[in-house]
């Protein structure tokens, strides 16, 4: 029995799924030459790249219930944190158990003291399986496991603590087993540094192919292959009406034609067969989405710059993404200074500040900002004296609460300042804490991939911090992807009078090559450490504290956004008509 073949007979999806009720290989087709690769004596190892939502942790899933049920087996499932475990276990993996009568009699309900299972580590007969973290070297102790199933590998930290590469230490478990199996999956990231897309490389290759319902000729679906409708009279283009050209007779296939090919395909390999069974995925091929859904978030990625373009060329294609530039040049920035100020243009209806703690002074920038994170520079201040003394923060404080006018003939103030508590730890919290209502927050930088740009403090309990003890609410900021932003906005080409720009960052006539060059003083490089490639920003200049603070000021927004910011909703009662 292939795995493929079970899951029709025995796999029950939960009632919160999206589709409930038992599982059908055919509703995604192209999943079952993955599971089955499982099964396949002459293979050892199966590699999937895929774009997100496409069905590969369901795939995943029926390969677990197969072999707890068929061939069991000692297994490790390995993700980027051990918190993505801990909610696999709860939300996916119970369920299946549960609702699966085939298995819910072979692993033991956890709550059970006989059954000897925990959230992270479940025994059934012959075999057990181990849920663990790439981020926690504990989690990784050594163990021999028949088969290590390892899911999104790009956003696995480059070391597993002082261990080494966490994707190098699950296979070597598998050694002692002469029948290993080893699952990598993961939506890939950047290019030359993609996980996924090495070991991917290093596989048969496999796309799937489907026929042309016109010709009949198979052929792997690309997204040069779609073609955006004409634009109407009012210069509108109906995404319902985006086709795909036929790579042989060049017939437009439609959304329907879509689905119907999709059932009637088949995996190829491209290369030479080693014993890797490689799988190349991306959204085409769901039927959880369409042509017009695609093609929309397409465009609006367009809009919003390269950093979108990026997430959806990763999320939504499948491939890894090539970075066009490594530094913005400071020279560009200088020649687009722009007359406005000191009220704050009407565009924009929220102001954030970003300070940078030195020990001989404070440097703060202001942003105002609009919709789509439109930006507008508004202030760029350094504060000198003793950081170790009262009478600078006093000045900052002063500087934090002072109303800035709108060109409404509103004013405005700082709804949200972070502040580096890289430096003088102590001392920020003592001045953040008790104006923390004020939504004044200490941040500390956490560069992990595939973190989010801003987490919001823990409510949990455990051991009390620095941060908790003294009542500050710290949050931590993600400077890469932070910077990233930043940089694919400078990037941007400077829009016309009177038109919007998602992400576009104007800056008042005031500011000289020293502020700019602050401010584009870092570039991103690739370095190897312990084998494994990683991109990280150096300084390119002594002197950054412009772009630092400008992180925390984005990082400011991030937060009222997290907190409910309606920056629409904001604009009209600033802006009526």
């Amino acid at each position: 029995m292939t795995v493929s073949q079970w899951a029709d007979q025995n796999r029950i999806l939960p009632k919160a799924s999206a589709e409930p009720g038992r599982w059908r290989t055919s509703r995604a087709p192209y999943l079952q030459g993955v599971m089955d690769a499982v099964a396949d004596p002459a293979i050892h190892t199966i590699v999937v790249v895929s774009s997100a939502q496409i069905g590969k942790t369901e795939a995943i899933l029926n390969t677990i219930g197969y072999i707890i049920d068929r061939a069991p087996g000692p297994i490790l499932y390995l993700m980027p944190t051990l918190e993505m475990s801990h909610a696999l276990s709860k939300d996916r993996l119970a369920p299946m158990v549960a609702d699966t009568p085939c298995l819910s009699g072979k692993v033991t309900d956890p709550k059970s003291k006989e059954s000897g299972n925990t959230l992270l580590h479940k025994i059934f007969p012959g075999g057990h399986i181990t849920l663990a973290g790439a981020n926690s070297p504990a989690s990784l102790a050594s163990r021999p496991v028949r088969y290590a199933f390892m899911d999104e590998v790009d956003r696995f930290p480059a070391s597993a603590g002082s261990e080494g590469d966490p994707v190098t230490l699950a296979i070597a478990r598998t050694r002692t087993f002469w029948d290993r199996k080893i699952l990598m999956t993961s939506t890939p990231t950047v290019k030359g540094l993609s996980r996924i897309e090495t070991a991917y490389e290093g596989s048969d290759q496999r796309r799937y192919q489907v026929p042309c319902p016109h010709c009949g000729e198979f052929q792997v679906l690309t997204w040069s292959q779609v073609v955006f409708a004409e634009k109407d009279e009012r210069g509108h283009r109906d995404p319902a009406a985006t086709t795909i050209a036929c790579a042989h007779c060049g017939c437009a296939l439609t959304e329907a034609d879509r689905l119907r090919m999709i059932p009637q395909g088949r995996w190829v390999a491209t290369a030479p067969f080693n014993g890797v069974a490689g799988f190349h995925l991306w959204e085409i091929y769901s039927p959880w989405t369409s042509l017009a859904d695609m093609t929309t978030r397409w465009r609006a990625a367009a809009r919003e710059g390269q950093e979108s373009i990026r997430v959806v060329v990763n999320t939504m294609l499948g491939e890894s993404y090539e970075e066009a530039g490594e530094q913005t040049k400071p020279e560009g920035l200088i020649s687009r200074v722009e007359d406005y100020g000191p009220a704050v243009p009407a565009p924009a209806c929220v102001l954030t500040a970003g300070v940078d703690v030195q020990k001989n002074r404070l440097e703060v920038v202001v942003n105002a900002w609009g919709q789509g994170r439109e930006s507008w520079n508004m202030d760029y201040r350094v504060l000198h004296g003793d950081t170790s003394q009262p009478d600078l923060w006093a000045e900052l404080d002063q500087y934090l609460q002072r109303a800035w006018p709108h060109e409404s003939g509103n004013q405005l103030r700082i709804l949200c300042t972070c502040i580096d508590s890289g430096d003088m730890t102590d001392t920020v919290y003592k001045f953040t804490a008790p104006r923390a209502r004020r939504f004044v927050f200490p941040v500390k930088g956490i560069s992990t991939l595939g973190a989010p740009l801003v987490k919001l403090p823990s409510s949990s309990g455990g051991r009390k911090t620095l941060a908790r003890k003294m009542d500050a609410l710290l949050h931590t900021v993600n400077p890469d992807q932070a910077k990233r932003l930043i940089y694919s906005w400078l990037a941007l080409t400077p829009p016309r009078p009177g038109d919007s720009s998602p992400g576009f960052m104007h800056f008042p006539r005031a500011r000289d090559a020293e502020y700019f060059g602050q401010l584009t003083a870092e570039k991103m490089v690739t370095r190897i450490s312990k084998g494994v490639s990683r991109r990280e920003w150096v300084k390119t200049q002594p002197r950054n504290e412009v772009l630092d603070c400008t992180v925390y000021a984005l990082a400011a927004l991030e937060i009222l956004l997290l907190r409910g910011l309606n920056i629409p909703n904001l604009q009209a009662k600033l802006n009526p008509r």
